[in-house]
Protein backbone atom coordinates (compact mmCIF):
# COMPACT_ATOMS: atom_id res chain seq x y z
CA UNK A 1 0.00 0.00 0.00
CA UNK A 2 1.39 3.67 -1.01
CA UNK A 3 1.31 6.05 1.60
CA UNK A 4 1.64 8.46 -1.01
CA UNK A 5 -1.90 8.02 -2.07
CA UNK A 6 -3.70 8.15 1.13
CA UNK A 7 -1.76 11.19 2.25
CA UNK A 8 -4.14 13.76 3.25
CA UNK A 9 -2.66 15.92 6.19
CA UNK A 10 -1.55 19.54 5.32
CA UNK A 11 2.53 19.40 6.62
CA UNK A 12 1.79 22.51 8.78
CA UNK A 13 -1.32 20.87 10.90
CA UNK A 14 0.55 17.56 10.98
CA UNK A 15 3.57 19.79 12.89
CA UNK A 16 1.29 21.21 14.78
CA UNK A 17 -0.74 17.70 16.01
CA UNK A 18 2.81 16.11 16.65
CA UNK A 19 4.03 19.40 18.63
CA UNK A 20 0.91 18.94 21.17
CA UNK A 21 1.53 15.51 21.40
CA UNK A 22 5.03 16.03 22.22
CA UNK A 23 5.20 18.84 24.88
CA UNK A 24 1.68 18.98 25.73
CA UNK A 25 0.91 15.01 26.36
CA UNK A 26 3.80 12.79 25.93
CA UNK A 27 6.26 15.31 28.01
CA UNK A 28 3.35 15.67 30.83
CA UNK A 29 3.15 11.74 31.24
CA UNK A 30 4.75 9.78 34.38
CA UNK A 31 7.70 8.22 33.25
CA UNK A 32 7.87 4.68 35.35
CA UNK A 33 11.84 4.86 35.36
CA UNK A 34 12.24 8.00 36.85
CA UNK A 35 8.89 8.64 39.27
CA UNK A 36 7.94 12.05 37.61
CA UNK A 37 7.47 13.43 34.01
CA UNK A 38 9.92 14.19 31.04
CA UNK A 39 9.04 17.88 31.62
CA UNK A 40 9.68 17.74 35.43
CA UNK A 41 12.50 15.91 35.56
CA UNK A 42 14.23 18.42 32.51
CA UNK A 43 12.91 21.30 34.38
CA UNK A 44 14.57 19.85 37.65
CA UNK A 45 18.24 18.94 35.54
CA UNK A 46 17.95 22.85 34.34
CA UNK A 47 17.33 23.93 37.88
CA UNK A 48 20.53 22.15 39.27
CA UNK A 49 23.26 22.16 36.10
CA UNK A 50 22.02 25.64 34.56
CA UNK A 51 21.14 26.51 30.94
CA UNK A 52 24.55 26.33 29.90
CA UNK A 53 23.83 29.42 27.94
CA UNK A 54 27.66 29.23 26.15
CA UNK A 55 26.23 25.32 25.15
CA UNK A 56 23.60 26.83 23.51
CA UNK A 57 23.82 26.74 19.21
CA UNK A 58 20.83 29.50 18.00
CA UNK A 59 19.21 28.59 15.28
CA UNK A 60 19.98 31.85 12.80
CA UNK A 61 21.33 32.41 9.89
CA UNK A 62 24.97 31.11 10.65
CA UNK A 63 23.22 27.84 12.28
CA UNK A 64 21.35 27.37 8.69
CA UNK A 65 24.33 27.82 6.88
CA UNK A 66 26.70 25.59 7.99
CA UNK A 67 23.74 22.79 8.13
CA UNK A 68 23.18 23.00 4.46
CA UNK A 69 23.77 20.15 2.37
CA UNK A 70 27.11 19.95 -0.34
CA UNK A 71 27.68 17.84 -3.24
CA UNK A 72 28.50 14.52 -3.70
CA UNK A 73 32.62 16.13 -4.18
CA UNK A 74 31.97 18.82 -1.37
CA UNK A 75 33.69 21.24 -3.74
CA UNK A 76 33.88 22.26 -7.30
CA UNK A 77 35.98 24.03 -9.67
CA UNK A 78 35.98 28.04 -10.43
CA UNK A 79 35.36 28.30 -13.89
CA UNK A 80 36.56 31.44 -15.56
CA UNK A 81 34.07 34.10 -15.65
CA UNK A 82 31.41 31.50 -14.52
CA UNK A 83 31.92 30.84 -11.33
CA UNK A 84 30.65 27.35 -9.38
CA UNK A 85 28.28 24.82 -10.95
CA UNK A 86 26.37 23.02 -8.86
CA UNK A 87 23.23 20.85 -10.42
CA UNK A 88 23.61 22.08 -14.02
CA UNK A 89 23.27 25.78 -12.63
CA UNK A 90 26.61 27.94 -12.72
CA UNK A 91 27.15 30.35 -9.26
CA UNK A 92 28.75 33.56 -9.25
CA UNK A 93 30.26 35.98 -6.81
CA UNK A 94 33.07 38.55 -7.26
CA UNK A 95 35.97 36.78 -5.04
CA UNK A 96 35.92 34.10 -7.58
CA UNK A 97 37.96 36.51 -9.47
CA UNK A 98 40.39 35.68 -7.16
CA UNK A 99 40.30 32.02 -6.98
CA UNK A 100 39.60 30.92 -10.96
CA UNK A 101 40.45 27.51 -11.69
CA UNK A 102 40.88 26.28 -7.73
CA UNK A 103 38.31 24.05 -5.83
CA UNK A 104 36.55 26.26 -3.20
CA UNK A 105 33.97 24.12 -0.83
CA UNK A 106 30.45 24.72 -1.74
CA UNK A 107 26.85 24.29 -0.17
CA UNK A 108 23.73 24.95 -1.79
CA UNK A 109 20.10 25.90 -0.38
CA UNK A 110 17.40 23.23 -1.00
CA UNK A 111 14.47 25.37 -0.48
CA UNK A 112 16.11 28.25 -2.72
CA UNK A 113 18.32 27.23 -6.49
CA UNK A 114 18.87 30.60 -6.84
CA UNK A 115 21.92 31.10 -3.99
CA UNK A 116 24.50 28.88 -3.14
CA UNK A 117 27.73 29.41 -0.72
CA UNK A 118 31.49 29.07 -1.48
CA UNK A 119 34.30 28.96 1.36
CA UNK A 120 36.37 31.81 -0.36
CA UNK A 121 39.56 33.50 1.59
CA UNK A 122 38.78 31.94 5.08
CA UNK A 123 34.79 32.94 5.01
CA UNK A 124 31.36 31.52 3.58
CA UNK A 125 29.95 33.91 0.58
CA UNK A 126 26.84 34.03 -0.97
CA UNK A 127 26.41 33.37 -4.59
CA UNK A 128 23.71 33.75 -7.07
CA UNK A 129 22.93 31.76 -9.58
CA UNK A 130 22.66 32.37 -13.54
CA UNK A 131 18.80 33.39 -14.47
CA UNK A 132 18.68 34.40 -10.90
CA UNK A 133 15.20 35.30 -11.40
CA UNK A 134 13.33 32.10 -12.78
CA UNK A 135 15.61 30.14 -10.20
CA UNK A 136 15.22 32.53 -6.87
CA UNK A 137 12.88 30.58 -4.84
CA UNK A 138 12.70 27.53 -6.30
CA UNK A 139 13.27 24.10 -4.14
CA UNK A 140 15.92 21.13 -4.95
CA UNK A 141 12.73 18.98 -5.29
CA UNK A 142 11.22 21.46 -8.01
CA UNK A 143 14.36 21.77 -10.24
CA UNK A 144 14.06 18.04 -10.08
CA UNK A 145 10.85 17.42 -11.21
CA UNK A 146 11.68 20.14 -13.86
CA UNK A 147 14.75 18.18 -15.08
CA UNK A 148 12.58 14.62 -15.19
CA UNK A 149 10.11 16.27 -17.31
CA UNK A 150 12.28 18.39 -19.89
CA UNK A 151 14.27 14.79 -20.58
CA UNK A 152 10.37 13.22 -20.87
CA UNK A 153 9.27 15.32 -23.59
CA UNK A 154 12.70 15.23 -25.22
CA UNK A 155 13.59 11.88 -25.54
CA UNK A 156 11.24 10.54 -28.45
CA UNK A 157 13.17 13.40 -30.49
CA UNK A 158 17.21 13.58 -29.67
CA UNK A 159 19.47 10.91 -28.07
CA UNK A 160 22.03 14.47 -27.36
CA UNK A 161 19.62 16.22 -25.72
CA UNK A 162 21.54 17.73 -22.41
CA UNK A 163 19.68 19.98 -19.72
CA UNK A 164 21.45 23.14 -19.36
CA UNK A 165 20.35 26.03 -16.91
CA UNK A 166 19.18 28.01 -19.68
CA UNK A 167 16.54 25.16 -21.03
CA UNK A 168 15.47 24.97 -17.21
CA UNK A 169 14.96 28.92 -16.63
CA UNK A 170 13.07 28.77 -19.63
CA UNK A 171 10.64 26.14 -18.46
CA UNK A 172 10.34 26.93 -15.26
CA UNK A 173 8.91 29.94 -16.42
CA UNK A 174 6.45 28.42 -19.20
CA UNK A 175 3.00 27.65 -18.69
CA UNK A 176 3.33 24.32 -18.79
CA UNK A 177 5.56 24.13 -15.92
CA UNK A 178 3.15 25.47 -13.67
CA UNK A 179 0.68 22.58 -14.18
CA UNK A 180 3.58 20.14 -13.36
CA UNK A 181 4.89 21.65 -10.57
CA UNK A 182 1.90 23.44 -8.77
CA UNK A 183 1.53 20.48 -6.17
CA UNK A 184 5.30 21.05 -5.82
CA UNK A 185 5.47 24.62 -5.30
CA UNK A 186 2.34 24.36 -2.39
CA UNK A 187 4.25 21.36 -0.93
CA UNK A 188 7.40 23.77 -0.28
CA UNK A 189 5.03 26.73 0.87
CA UNK A 190 3.90 24.02 3.44
CA UNK A 191 7.18 23.36 4.82
CA UNK A 192 8.57 27.23 4.32
CA UNK A 193 5.63 27.66 7.35
CA UNK A 194 7.61 25.37 9.58
CA UNK A 195 11.21 26.60 8.73
CA UNK A 196 10.25 29.89 9.41
CA UNK A 197 8.73 29.05 12.65
CA UNK A 198 11.70 27.58 14.08
CA UNK A 199 13.74 30.28 12.97
CA UNK A 200 11.21 32.84 14.93
CA UNK A 201 11.61 30.00 18.43
CA UNK A 202 7.96 29.13 17.67
CA UNK A 203 8.76 25.31 19.75
CA UNK A 204 7.39 24.80 22.84
CA UNK A 205 9.79 23.70 24.68
CA UNK A 206 13.37 25.19 25.62
CA UNK A 207 15.65 22.92 24.34
CA UNK A 208 19.87 22.44 25.10
CA UNK A 209 22.20 21.95 21.92
CA UNK A 210 25.32 21.15 21.78
CA UNK A 211 27.75 22.99 19.46
CA UNK A 212 27.54 21.99 15.76
CA UNK A 213 30.28 21.01 14.07
CA UNK A 214 33.15 22.89 12.94
CA UNK A 215 33.01 24.71 9.20
CA UNK A 216 35.34 23.21 6.90
CA UNK A 217 38.37 25.25 8.21
CA UNK A 218 38.94 24.98 11.65
CA UNK A 219 41.17 28.36 11.80
CA UNK A 220 38.94 30.19 10.51
CA UNK A 221 36.37 32.31 12.43
CA UNK A 222 32.45 31.96 10.19
CA UNK A 223 31.89 35.20 7.88
CA UNK A 224 28.58 35.52 5.84
CA UNK A 225 29.13 37.96 3.23
CA UNK A 226 26.86 38.74 0.17
CA UNK A 227 28.32 38.15 -3.62
CA UNK A 228 27.12 41.19 -6.14
CA UNK A 229 23.72 40.04 -7.77
CA UNK A 230 23.95 38.54 -11.90
CA UNK A 231 21.91 37.36 -14.22
CA UNK A 232 22.88 35.97 -16.60
CA UNK A 233 26.87 36.00 -17.54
Amino acid sequence: MDPKALATWPLPDLHGKLSEYLYEVHDMLLHPVLGQSSREAFRIGLAGGGARLHRMVAYNEEFMMLTLPTTAKGSAKVMVSRGVKINHIYYWCDAFRQVEGELVPVRYDPFDAGTAHAFVGKQWLRCHSEYFGAFKGRSEREIMLATTELHRRRRNHSSSFHITAQRLAEFLESVEAEEVLLTQRLRDRESLTIRLGFAAGGENRDAVVEHAPAPPHDDAALDIAVGELYGEF
